[in-house]
Formats: C-alpha cells, sequence, structure tokens
C-alpha cells in the first residue's frame, strides 16, 4: 500500500496458553489497526506435531480460533482490525480452515490466509549430510520430530496485500508478525534495512505481551498492585522507521524506560548483530525515552544486509522424564527434604536395577525455598517449610514409571513432615531435545494460500550478505571511573535493571544502568569473568560480555546455562 503515515498494532499473546484476555482488551481498548499473537516456542511444535501425528486435521492452537478469532470476530469487522498469528502451528491450512468454519457460523465475513513452507522435514533426506548444529556441530540425529524454519515478514505482506484480514502463519520469526503489517502498509522495501531493523525491534518489543509492560519487572512492587489487570502493549508505528510503545489507558502495568528498555535486550545476544530473517539489526545505540505517560519512544536501531539463511529449530526425541513436588514442613526441612529426594531415587534405582533396567542418565534433587539455585552464593537458616523437587531421565518409558510408582509411598515411609504431594502420581514424560542448523533460504519454497489461490512468495537473498563478529567486550567503551574517596557497598539492583531470556541451552542476562553515570562502575566490577565464576554453579561453558552503549548497558551470553534447555532440563 505505501499510503499510510501510522499504524497501531497491539501484541495480544506471548505463548499458546496466554490469557484471551489480551486479544480482548486490546479490541475494544486498544485503538489498533492491527492485532499479533504469537503462540509458538519450540516445544510447542513438538505438542502441536504430536497432535497432528494422532489427527492430521489438527496440529495448530486451537484457542485462537474458539477462544480469540470467534468472540471477537464481530468487533474485529466492525473496527477493520486485522490479525496476524503464527497459530498454525504445523498445520497452517487447516487452522485457516476452522477459522472459515468459525467464522461462518458467526455470520462474520473476514478473509483467512495461510503462509505455509516453513516446514523442512520433507527437505531432511536431501540435506542431511550437510546439516551441523549451530553451536556444537553435531551431525543431523536420526528420528526428527519437527523441523521448522523461521520465516520472514514479506510473506506476511504479501498475504495483506492479496486482502486478507486474518493471516495464519507457521513458524515464522516473533517479531515478523509486527513487521509484515509495516512492511504492508508503508511499503518498505527488502533492502530498506534501516527500517525493517526498526520495525523489527518494535514487534521484538510487544511479541512477548505483558512482558513489555510490567509482567517482567525488575521494580515489579511498582506495577504489582495492578497485575490483575495488566494492560497489553501497542507499537505506534510510523512510516519513517520510528515507533513509540505505549498500552491501553486505564489497564494495569507500565511503560517507562525501565520496562521497555528491559525487554529491547531480551534474548538478543550480540547486540550488533542480532539476526532475523529479513535484517540483522544493530541494537546497541538504540534508545529508549519517556515521551508521555505510559509511553516511550525507540530510536537508534541500524539495519545490514540479512543473511542468505534461515535458522531451523528441530525437535529430536531424547527419551523419557519424571518429575515430582512434595511439600516438607517442620525442623530442619530443608535437610528432611534433601533425605527424602535422595531416599525415593535411591529406592527406585534400586528396583529398576533389579528389573533389568540401566541407571538414570540424569538426576535432580532441588529444594526450593531453601536457596539451592544460588548454589555457593545461598544464605543458610534454619528453614521449616521448603519444596522437594525430585527428577530424573531415563532412556525407557517403563523404568521411570517405577519412580513414579515410589513417590506416594514417601507418604508413609519418609512421612516425617511431608505436608502434601501435589499434583498427584506424576507422569513420565517425553523429552524433545532442540537442535537448530541453518538452511539456504532458496531451499524452501515459501507460498501464501488465499482463497484457494496459493502464490509462491521468492525468497530474497542480498547480493553480499553479511555478519559481522561479534561485539567487543563492553569495558573497551566505558570510562573508567576518576572519583575518589570513601566508597560504600550497594545492591546491583540498586544501580540496575536486568532482564534474562532462554534461548536452547544458553542463557542472556541484560544489566540495564539506572543512571548514565553508574554504568563505568558497573563494567568495572561486572566483568565477564566475574559473572562466570558467580554463575560457575550453573554456567557449563563462557560467558560473554556484549556492550550496549544506548542503554547504558552490557548483554551476558552464558552458554550451556539451562541443563540442556526447555523441557529437556530437569
Amino acid at each position: 500500500m505505501g499510503d499510510k503515515k501510522m499504524i497501531r498494532i497491539g501484541g495480544g499473546a506471548g505463548f499458546w496458553g496466554d490469557s484471551p484476555d489480551g486479544p480482548a482488551q486490546l479490541v475494544s481498548r486498544g485503538d489498533i489497526d492491527y492485532l499479533i499473537l504469537d503462540y509458538l516456542a519450540e516445544i510447542t511444535m513438538s505438542i502441536l506435531a504430536r497432535a497432528k501425528a494422532r489427527n492430521p486435521k489438527l496440529g495448530y492452537a486451537t484457542d485462537f480460533v474458539t477462544q480469540v478469532i470467534g468472540p471477537l470476530a464481530t468487533e474485529l469487522a466492525e473496527k477493520k482490525i486485522k490479525v496476524v498469528a503464527n497459530a498454525g502451528g504445523c498445520n497452517p491450512l487447516d487452522c485457516c480452515a476452522a477459522l472459515e468454519r468459525e467464522l461462518a457460523s458467526r455470520g462474520v465475513k473476514l478473509r483467512v490466509a495461510a503462509v505455509f513452507g516453513d516446514d523442512v522435514v520433507p527437505q531432511l533426506s536431501t540435506l542431511a549430510s550437510d546439516v551441523r548444529e549451530m553451536a556444537s556441530g553435531e551431525a543431523l540425529p536420526a528420528g526428527v520430530l519437527t523441523a521448522n524454519a523461521y520465516l520472514g515478514a514479506f510473506p506476511i505482506a504479501e498475504a495483506l496485500s492479496m486482502g486478507a484480514d486474518i493471516v495464519v502463519t507457521g513458524r515464522c520469526a516473533d517479531s515478523a508478525l509486527a513487521l509484515g503489517p509495516m512492511i504492508h502498509e508503508f511499503g518498505w522495501k527488502r533492502d530498506e534495512w534501516d527500517l525493517l531493523a526498526a520495525g523489527s525491534l518494535a514487534g521484538h518489543v510487544i511479541e512477548c505481551g505483558c512482558q513489555a509492560t510490567g509482567g517482567y519487572a525488575t521494580d515489579w512492587k511498582a506495577v504489582a498492585s495492578d497485575w490483575s489487570d495488566m494492560g497489553f502493549p501497542i507499537a505506534v508505528c510510523h512510516a519513517d522507521g520510528t515507533f513509540s510503545i505505549t498500552k491501553p489507558p486505564g489497564t494495569g502495568g507500565a511503560v517507562n524506560f525501565g520496562t521497555i528498555a528491559e525487554q529491547v535486550t531480551y534474548e538478543t545476544g550480540d547486540p550488533r548483530n542480532y539476526i532475523l530473517p529479513d535484517v540483522v539489526c544493530d541494537l546497541a545505540d538504540a534508545t529508549v525515552h519517556e515521551i508521555g505517560p505510559e509511553e516511550v519512544e525507540v530510536r537508534g536501531v541500524r539495519g545490514k544486509p540479512a543473511t542468505s539463511t534461515y535458522k531451523v529449530s528441530a525437535t529430536v526425541p531424547d527419551g523419557y522424564r519424571c518429575l515430582a513436588t512434595l511439600f516438607v514442613k517442620g525442623i530442619d526441612a530443608d535437610k528432611k527434604a534433601r533425605a527424602m529426594g535422595e531416599a525415593i531415587l535411591g529406592r527406585a534405582r534400586r528396583l529398576m536395577l533389579a528389573a533389568g533396567f540401566a541407571d538414570y542418565s540424569e538426576t535432580s534433587i532441588e529444594v526450593l525455598g531453601a536457596e539451592d539455585t544460588y548454589g555457593p552464593h545461598a544464605m543458610p537458616r534454619a528453614w521449616r517449610e521448603v519444596m522437594l523437587k525430585v527428577a530424573a531421565r531415563h532412556r525407557d518409558e517403563k523404568a521411570l514409571d517405577i519412580m513414579s510408582r515410589e513417590i506416594y509411598p514417601a507418604a508413609t515411609a519418609m512421612a516425617q513432615g511431608i505436608g502434601g504431594i501435589f499434583g498427584g502420581r506424576p507422569k513420565v514424560q517425553p523429552v524433545m531435545r532442540l537442535y537448530s542448523f541453518l538452511v539456504d533460504k532458496t531451499v524452501l519454497p515459501v507460498s501464501v494460500q488465499f482463497e484457494g489461490i496459493s502464490t509462491v512468495v521468492p525468497a530474497f537473498v542480498p547480493q553480499q550478505p553479511r555478519r559481522e563478529a561479534a561485539s567487543q567486550p563492553a569495558a573497551a567503551t566505558c570510562t573508567a571511573r576518576t572519583q575518589q574517596g570513601p566508597t560504600k557497598t550497594v545492591r546491583l539492583v540498586d544501580l540496575a535493571y536486568a532482564r534474562s531470556g532462554d534461548k536452547g541451552d544458553a542463557s542472556n542476562i541484560a544489566v540495564i544502568a539506572r543512571r548514565s553515570e553508574f554504568a563505568a562502575a558497573i563494567a568495572e566490577q561486572l566483568t565477564a569473568e566475574a559473572v562466570a565464576g558467580y554463575m560457575s554453579h550453573v554456567a557449563q561453558g563462557p560467558v560473554h560480555r556484549f556492550d550496549w552503549p544506548g542503554l547504558h548497558g552490557f548483554n551476558f551470553l552464558l552458554e550451556r546455562a539451562l541443563g540442556g534447555g526447555g523441557v529437556s532440563s530437569l
């Protein structure tokens, strides 16, 4: 189109299962032009794939149809609000068919399009010899359940240009859900890198819903009083790439420097090279400014040519796990809980071995409430109420059935202090391991299906795609402290905001100075080496620190820090 100067995009869901109150709030009170909904995480794709295996007509987020579009259909049509969602999961086409049936049953005329082509499984046999895991270099394992490429925003824009009111995708970059409408409305081109980067950042901020409006805020006490009616984020986007973030009036939460700066940094790795399908974003000089009550403006993001590849996230079956939680109380509750966990695993191990099974592949005992996650930095005290979390992994499902049966007997064999066993007998669950690799964009035929016609959207590969080396550590650009005189020890939280986020088995932790003059002191003391030492009980790989001068901050990337990542972690 290219004729609009400004659009408002509301981020109504950050995961499959997010509250349907978000879309309803944005549609009724947000004065939005577009509603975007992000449903997909890596493990979600494996859940949807299993659903599709049981019923070929499933494999998509069914509640998108019944709990979002159905109840809001009339209002969406009256207000001419368009919807973009990756609710298609493993089956965008049947998701669209279900939407059309739902709309017809309500007598609402909205036109629906599907973007598909992200499924790489059909090409795996051809690609297998060339595929390597991005971090480890591991060859493609057998038994891949799902393999989906993160598609970009241009197929979404194409669907909108065809006249679609609702666009359903499979796997795509989360931020592409918002970038697609901007490309469509503003007429942005495939090589306008700064504009594509700015639009991507706007989408990145709002795609996790209330995470951007105080749901993950460091200063949580400032918003806790109205968590019950959290405002969902709205990006006010302009044709020149500038944008601001706000929320519906009268809603809870907060939109300020802290909440938005934290979300800008979320899961970005090297901020100078945040790689997305349509552009490589340089976020390091981006700035966040409060421009009014509950509104901030974000500027300064730059773009670089996109790479020639898509990132593919595959899920691979990796055995089974069993996890139980028990409430333990009384004197020395933490010690009792730890002894109980060891006894449960020990008795199940004895019975497993006697039945001819191998030993566990991994076990975990955590006493929640006794600061187990702090490792050597825990503050000892006399704990009287804790939760015991005991878990194990095994290659054989039947072996873990033995452990599962041994949880309830703990109530008599180890009854001193057990106050409850939660969730009933724990279920043995399949474990899915994440395996990520790159695939040439020209390999995947991406298409839009709209009203019975499929249209191929050709891949765009720049003449000289490039990926810059990682940024240098932050200390190189920070001015050394010159202040002399007495000093005192203060908590880091009094000097900075922080935001964590996980990608596979790597943890991102961004630290943002509350005032620019704090940045040099933080840089001097919060080195990669200091963080690696403090987190050594968690991070099994190297720790990297990246400069974020626009926000007076730093992003730390901790490798091999999440026990295998996602649901594979105990």
